[in-house]
């Protein structure tokens, strides 16, 4: 029988008020000028891997049932000087293009506000959930924008690691599975590391909506708030199943690690290139930058991260 998740997370940790009772950007905050440089002293070849998935791809946009791709439209473009055409008359002879797109903000490679989930009434950091009401106006995606992320990021190869293209659907692992996928590359999860966990489950065809991801447990909670991990990003739709199979709750660890701990969440990201590159020189650091757009009282972004190597 399925519990309330507010009854599956009484008394676990939370970081409310730790950086403040405004607080809008939460465990961001463990990215200080020291980690940034930390990040970027893991820079050796200068080599850039943009991490964003095509807007608008042929092959089509991989979004989750609630929502439609992004649609592209021209709205000027050389046809727009046909015969009978509406192209302005500009002095010299310029014609130019111009498009748009009607797209969900977090129907492409994107960030996560933390104001994105909620439960009893009260989002990150104790705000009051009526104030999603008409738009976000506390735990945007802006204040996350504004601020932009950097640091240490730190790829773990899942599927490479257990001897597979791609995981399966609902395939699960845990904190002892990521730190024991590290020590098989060589690398070390230190603290304020943003994790970037790469399962390839996107290849896979048909596209099923029952993603791999982290299994929730009290203990995979302590082990994030221990590591004081400010940025988890994947492959996936959500980082994590869309129901818990123990307590039968959706998006537990939505709710515990990014409303409770304040750990941003990134989701849908292209790890393929940057896994072929850290494979083959055994290299799985790299310096992470991502800025979403800033978007007034959004609940997320698009993003296009990179990692410089």
């Amino acid at each position: 029988m399925t519990i309330g998740i507010g009854e599956l997370l009484a008394g676990s940790p939370d970081n409310w008020g730790r950086w403040g009772p405004d607080d809008e950007v939460g465990a961001l905050n463990y990215l200080t000028r020291q980690e940034v440089l930390r990040g970027a002293a893991e820079i050796k070849t200068g080599e850039t891997i943009v991490l964003q998935r095509l807007i608008g791809d042929p092959d089509g946009d991989p979004v989750s049932p609630s929502r439609t791709p992004a649609r592209h439209t021209m709205t000027v473009d050389e046809s727009s000087w046909d015969p009978g055409g509406t192209g302005p008359a500009f002095p010299g002879g310029l014609h130019y293009a111009d498009d748009k797109i009607d797209a969900y903000l977090q129907g492409s490679t994107q960030y996560d506000a933390l104001g994105h989930v909620w439960y009893d009434g009260r989002l990150w950091n104790g705000y009051d959930a009526r104030t999603t009401v008409g738009g976000l106006r506390k735990a945007g995606i802006d204040p996350i924008a504004r601020r932009g992320v950097a640091g240490r990021g730190v790829l773990l190869d899942l599927p490479r690691w257990r001897g597979k293209p791609s995981l399966d659907p609902g395939e699960l692992f845990d904190h002892h599975d990521l730190e024991a996928c590290a020590e098989s590359q060589g690398t070390v999860i230190e603290r304020h590391d943003i994790l970037v966990l790469r399962t390839n489950y996107l290849s896979r065809t048909p596209r099923q909506r029952n993603d791999p991801g982290l299994e929730f447990t009290f203990a995979l909670l302590d082990w994030f708030q221990d590591k004081e991990i400010p940025n988890l990003v994947t492959d996936t739709f959500a980082n994590e199943p869309p129901v818990d199979r123990r307590s039968g709750c959706a998006l537990p660890l939505h709710c515990s690690l990014m409303r409770n701990l304040g750990v941003v969440f990134a989701e849908l990201c292209d790890l393929e290139r940057l896994a072929s590159a850290c494979a083959a020189d055994r290299r799985y650091e790299f310096f992470y930058v991502a800025a979403p757009l800033r978007v007034h009282r959004a609940a997320g972004s698009p993003v296009n991260p990179v990692a410089i190597r």
